[in-house]
C-alpha cells in the first residue's frame, strides 16, 4: 500500500508529510467496500457485521490498550533503547528478542533503528525479528491466552538463543550495515479529535471485550450497545487509516493518543480482512477446509514458515485466525511466530535490504527446528 496515490484536500506540508484531511484513494476504496459489507441485507450482511463486531471486541481494543500503555511508558520514562542497547554489551541480544517478542511491531523496529545507528550487532537484529509474532501476537493473546502464553516465550528463548549463535559464529556480519537509513516519519502534530474519539470509544470497548473473554453472554440492550460501539469504533478506524498520514509505524514524536489511533486502525484493518476472508470462505466458498488442510498436515508447518517470510503483518494474522479456527496445528503457528518479522522487515530492507533479507532467510532454521519438532513430537499440544 506505499504505492498509494494521495488526494490532498490542502496543500501537502513540508517533510513530505501529508496534512491532515488528506485521503489516501486505494485505502478509502477498501474501506468503502467495508462499509458495503456491513450495511448488505441478509446474511452475506450479518456475517459481515458479526466478524467486524468480533474483530473490534476481541482485538482491537485490547490492541489499543496495549500501545497505550506501551507509548505512555516511553514517553513518561522518556528513555533512549538505542543507548540502553549499546551499553548492554552481550545482553543487548536478549533485551532486544524481549522488544520483538512484545505484541506488536514496534519494539523489533526499535531494535532495527538501534542497529542502523550502529548501537547493536547483527545478532540483535536477528533476535528481535525471530522473538517477534508482529500484530498477530494480539489477535493470539484475545483468543487464545494459553497459546500465547507458550508461542510468545517460545519464540523469545529461540531468539536470544539465534542472535547469540549468529554473533559467536558469524561476527562480520556486523558489518553489514547502512548507517542512518531513512529517516523516521514526519509527525502529525498536535492530539487530534479522532484520536481522542477513538480512545474514547475504546474505553466501553474494552469493558466488553473482557466480558466476552469472561464468556459472559451479552443480551437484549447489552448486545446491541455492544454492537453500536463496536462499528462505531470501526467505522471511525477506518477514516482514521483512509486518512493517516503513515504508511505503517507512526511517528515516535507524536502524542501516545495518535499513535494508538493511528497503528491500531491499521492493525485493524488487517485483523477484519483475515476475519472475513476465513468466514467467507466457511459461509459462501463451501470449502470444508477443516478436510482440505488435514490432506496434506505434513506440510502445514513449513506453510507457515514460508508465510512468514511475506513482510508485514496481514498474512500473519490470517495464519493466526486460521489457528484460532482450528485449521492448522499447533506447529504451524510456531513457526509461523519463529519465521515472520512482521512490519519490522519495512524499516529493516529501507537501512540494509541484504541484512533485512538474511535475517529473514537466518530465522528460517530455527522455525523449521522447532516446529517440526512440535509436529512430529507433540502431535496434539495445544490443538
Amino acid at each position: 500500500m506505499a504505492s498509494d496515490v494521495t488526494i490532498a484536500l490542502m496543500p501537502q506540508q513540508a517533510g513530505g508529510r501529508r496534512p491532515f484531511g488528506s485521503v489516501r484513494p486505494q485505502r478509502a476504496l477498501i474501506s468503502l467496500l467495508v462499509l458495503l459489507a456491513l450495511a448488505a441485507p441478509g446474511q452475506f450482511g450479518s456475517v459481515s457485521r458479526a466478524m467486524v463486531i468480533d474483530a473490534y471486541t476481541q482485538v482491537s481494543v485490547f490492541v489499543a490498550a496495549t500501545l497505550l500503555l506501551f507509548y505512555g511508558a516511553e514517553r513518561l520514562f522518556s528513555f533512549d533503547i538505542g543507548s540502553v542497547l549499546r551499553r548492554s554489551g552481550i545482553y543487548s541480544v536478549p533485551i532486544a528478542a524481549g522488544l520483538g517478542a512484545t505484541p506488536g511491531c514496534g519494539g523489533a523496529v526499535m531494535v532495527v533503528a538501534a542497529y542502523s545507528s550502529g548501537n547493536v550487532s547483527f545478532g540483535a537484529v536477528v533476535a528481535a525479528l525471530t522473538a517477534t509474532m508482529g500484530d498477530a501476537a494480539f489477535l493470539l493473546i484475545a483468543i487464545r491466552p494459553d497459546a500465547a502464553l507458550v508461542v510468545l516465550p517460545l519464540s523469545f528463548a529461540v531468539g536470544i538463543v539465534s542472535g547469540w549463535t549468529i554473533d559467536k559464529l558469524f561476527p562480520n556480519l556486523g558489518e553489514i550495515r547502512v548507517r542512518g537509513g531513512k529517516g523516521s516519519p514526519a509527525p502529525v502534530g498536535e492530539t487530534r479529535f479522532k484520536d481522542l474519539a477513538y480512545l474514547v470509544l475504546c474505553a466501553p470497548g474494552l469493558a466488553i471485550g473482557v466480558l466476552t473473554l469472561l464468556q459472559f453472554e451479552l443480551t437484549g440492550i447489552l448486545d446491541s450497545l455492544a454492537a453500536a460501539i463496536a462499528l462505531s469504533g470501526t467505522v471511525l478506524g477506518l477514516i482514521i487509516w483512509s486518512t493517516s498520514s503513515f504508511v505503517t509505524m507512526s511517528s515516535s514524536q507524536d502524542s501516545p493518543p495518535t499513535r494508538t489511533a493511528e497503528e491500531t486502525s491499521f492493525i485493524s484493518i488487517w485483523v477484519i480482512a483475515a476475519f472475513l476472508f476465513y468466514e467467507y470462505l466457511v459461509a459462501f466458498g463451501g470449502l470444508n477446509l477443516d478436510a482440505f488442510f488435514g490432506t496434506v498436515a505434513p506440510l502445514l508447518p513449513l506453510v507457515g514458515i514460508l508465510v512468514g517470510f511475506i513482510p508485514g503483518c496481514g498474512p500473519q494474522i490470517l495464519v493466526a485466525t486460521l489457528y484460532i479456527n482450528g485449521v492448522i496445528p499447533f506447529a504451524a503457528i510456531v513457526g509461523n511466530a519463529i519465521s515472520n518479522d512482521g512490519d519490522a522487515l519495512f524499516p529493516a530492507i529501507a537501512v540494509d535490504a541484504r541484512a533485512a533479507a538474511l535475517a529473514t532467510i537466518v530465522s528460517a532454521v530455527p522455525a523449521l527446528l522447532v516446529a517440526y519438532g512440535l509436529f512430529f513430537l507433540a502431535p496434539g499440544f495445544m490443538n
